[in-house]
């Protein structure tokens, strides 16, 4: 299974006058350290919340200097539960940012691409198929093709091709 994975990350930044630079400036750092080994990692301004409920910015300056929760977003391919998806992402993100602390927000499950649904024709994508020669399912015709001595067939093609 594919999963997206997003993880929150606190990126500290320095001589900082406004949140909006604070922002920028984490935003492209951050990017500096991933790339380019994580090239496809998508990041994006954190959301932060008061203990009230209500919105804040997601860069906390005090003394010119930042603190900018960022959301850093992956997907994890071929995994085998969500467990799994994030403690890969945050093993591929942490290597580079060192000394940033990291967690996991999200993981969600892609749907898969190769299944298809009931309503439509299976194509060439399914066991049941019903090979169109002779109306073998794909099991049967791919059994018979590797016991029916194909090697003889394809080696005087090949050596046609080097004559």
């Amino acid at each position: 299974m594919d999963c997206r994975v997003v993880v929150e990350a606190a990126v500290p930044v320095f001589d900082v006058n406004t949140p909006d630079e604070a922002i920028r400036i984490a935003i492209s750092k951050t990017g500096e350290m991933l790339n380019p080994d994580l090239n496809y990692v998508e990041i994006n301004m954190g959301e932060r919340t008061s203990p009230a409920g209500e919105d804040l910015p997601p860069a906390f300056i005090a003394a010119d200097e930042a603190l900018v929760a960022l959301e850093l977003e992956m997907t994890v391919f071929n995994v085998e539960r969500d467990e799994h998806a994030a403690r890969i992402a945050r093993k591929e993100i942490g290597q580079r940012l060192e000394n940033i602390p990291l967690e996991v927000l999200e993981v969600e499950e892609l749907p898969d691409e190769s299944t298809e649904t009931a309503d439509e024709p299976t194509g060439e994508s399914g066991d049941t198929d019903l090979d169109e020669r002779d109306g073998d399912t794909r099991d049967e015709t791919a059994e018979r093709n590797s016991t029916a001595g194909d090697d003889e067939d394809v080696l005087p093609e090949f050596e046609d091709l080097l004559e």
